[in-house]
């Protein structure tokens, strides 16, 4: 909730400080041994002024928010793996170690009638093989893939780019509800927080870190799918695309991944297949 402090100030601090505690507590002279510039160091002390910890983790309880940190026995594997992990996670609803199995599905907002079409299929069969379906709760394929996955009776995940109390677009609100039933609505962004244009891409990398794999249903050529490839690919994830016609815009993304080497997708057998999962169950299990 500081501005200018990301992971690796925090990182930096809990070095220095040993604890986060400590940190918050320090003086100024001290902080900036630690390292923070001094337009950070004018925005924790300002931060520190303004903010009621107490307060905060009240609102935050009554939200029903949890509140997940690096040290969390809940933080994702996945993203705790990645060097630009955020620190703090906000969750609606429940993650579990089922959820290490995950496939993103991600596409264009204005999807076509056939991105909608195989965004469902793919999301139906995925969530009904065991596997947590991962989006972001935006119009189009990311929404259809969401509730594809509640239909099969599976579980699924929303990473959003806004505060947990700010679900964008608001009239996904009821869906981020019933997600949160059986899977989990996520953010590293605190309560309060609007949608922005900049929040998304930093949202993208949260979609692909979660997931074993993402597949691009459609997108074109400006897409911010496209950003969530460059992200799973930079993360070591496998990426897959759909194959659409050459004359559509919205397929003129996925084409060109594939043209450039991005295994295409026909069924969801083919990522089962290629991520071994098949037997997900049986994983998940053992």
């Amino acid at each position: 909730m500081t501005r200018g402090i990301g992971s690796a100030k925090v990182r930096a601090l809990l070095d220095y400080f040993g604890g986060l505690e400590s940190a918050w507590r320090a003086s100024e002279a001290q902080l900036q041994e630690a390292g923070l510039d001094r337009r950070t160091l004018k925005s924790m002390l300002a931060a520190r002024k303004d903010l009621d910890i107490d307060q905060l983790e009240q609102q935050l309880a009554q939200a029903g928010v949890q509140v997940l940190t690096w040290n969390h026995h809940d933080y994702p594997t996945r993203l705790r793996n990645l060097i630009d992990r955020p620190y703090v996670l906000y969750v609606h609803g429940e993650l579990t170690p089922a959820d290490e199995w995950a496939v993103a599905i991600v596409g264009a907002r204005n999807a076509s009638a056939y991105g909608r079409e195989v965004a469902r299929n793919l999301g139906y069969a995925l969530g009904q093989a065991g596997v947590t379906v991962v989006s972001g709760l935006a119009r189009g394929i990311d929404r259809i893939a969401h509730v594809a996955a509640l239909e099969a009776g599976g579980r699924t995940v929303a990473m959003l780019g806004s505060g947990l109390d700010r679900v964008y677009p608001a009239e996904h609100k009821k869906l981020a509800e019933r997600i949160q039933e059986s899977g989990a609505v996520m953010s590293d962004y605190p309560l309060g927080t609007n949608h922005e244009a900049r929040n998304f891409p930093p949202r993208n990398r949260l979609i692909s870190g979660l997931s074993l794999a993402v597949v691009i249903v459609e997108a074109g050529e400006r897409s911010g799918a496209l950003i969530t490839a460059e992200f799973a690919a930079d993360q070591a994830r496998e990426v897959f695309a759909v194959p659409g016609s050459v004359l559509s815009k919205r397929s003129r993304g996925t084409n060109r991944l594939i043209r450039d080497g991005v295994q295409p997708v026909l069924s969801a057998e083919d990522v089962l297949e290629e991520l071994n999962l098949q037997m997900v169950t049986e994983h998940k299990v053992a």
